[in-house]
């Protein structure tokens, strides 16, 4: 049994979180959602009220946060946890930020001695409560071997994609390709229903095709055709719009540092931004077929 220290317990933090407590492992858990932290305590975690509290004496650090300001804020901010971090610890930020950042806070901790992993994470909040995630990680192949342990307790497949940030860099592409893909999952999918298709038999025979992809097998955004994804649920809860929009955008800073072209990243980027622009930030991304499925004021009249 380690004593871990989790920080962040959003829709794949709080579920990572209880797989750790499942293995066996003592966590001290911080968010700064009351009612996120009191579901982990309720499961046998000691709640902190900081995150300085939680990392105290804590023999490993693991985040899971929106965006790279709040892991710089987290770790490097004025009342960052850097200091706060026991000698020896391994730490291991599971978020999703760009892979600069990544290196900094990688630098930051290694000046102080201790061993740190970015490790991204795939499978959506799915995969995060059945412990089948896949993690991308960056980092010193002897520092993941130490992490394993607590890898496994929460993922299926883990995947060392090189030096620090380079868990970042493969993270951003794949999630790039995500959102191209269910983008156009949901037109192809709404262009056949406008056409009188079931969408169900037609995701059925898409699904045995040269179309077959994940967002169309596993995450169907059509409502109705699929249960238990967000579709069938109101696009509530999963991976956020805004989360979406952001690694597009960190898919589209790191085409420009590399002077590389994503044209489909950033044609899916902006049909996110504006999806968000029209109030559907907080839904799941699949929602992104909601404005294909609207009809025009007066559609079919005389």
């Amino acid at each position: 049994m380690s004593h871990i220290a989790f920080i962040g317990l959003g829709n794949m933090g709080a579920p990572m979180a209880h797989n750790l407590l499942k293995a066996g492992h003592a966590l001290a858990v911080f968010d700064l959602s009351d009612a996120a932290v009191q579901g982990l305590s309720s499961a046998g975690a000691r709640a902190a009220p900081s995150a300085r509290a939680a990392v105290e004496g804590a023999q490993v650090v693991i985040s899971m946060l929106p965006a790279s300001a709040h892991v710089q804020g987290l770790y490097l901010g004025q009342q960052g946890i850097l200091p706060h971090i026991a000698d020896g610890a391994l730490v291991i930020d599971c978020s999703t930020i760009s892979a600069a950042t990544a290196q900094a806070v990688a630098q930051a901790l290694a000046a102080r001695g201790l061993a740190a992993l970015d490790a991204p994470v795939s499978g959506g909040t799915a995969g995060a409560a059945a412990g089948t995630l896949t993690f991308i990680v960056g980092g010193e192949a002897a520092t993941l071997e130490r992490a394993r342990p607590y890898l496994s307790a929460m993922g299926k497949n883990i995947f060392h994609a090189g030096a620090s940030g380079a868990g970042q860099v493969a993270k951003i592409c794949n999630n790039m390709l995500l959102g191209v893909l269910m983008a156009g999952t949901a037109e192809a999918l709404a262009l056949g229903a406008a056409h009188g298709l079931d969408p169900k038999v037609l995701s059925d025979i898409m699904g045995k095709s040269s179309g077959r992809n994940w967002a169309l097998e596993l995450y169907n955004p059509y409502p109705g055709v699929m249960e238990n994804v967000p579709a069938a649920r109101g696009y509530s809860g999963g991976f956020g719009v805004d989360l979406m929009h952001k690694d597009l955008g960190l898919a589209a800073e790191a085409a420009i540092a590399a002077r590389c072209a994503v044209p489909l990243g950033e044609l899916a980027r902006n049909l996110y931004g504006m999806h968000s622009l029209s109030g559907a930030g907080t839904l799941d991304f699949s929602s992104i077929i909601q404005p294909l499925l609207a009809k025009p004021a007066g559609y079919g009249s005389a």
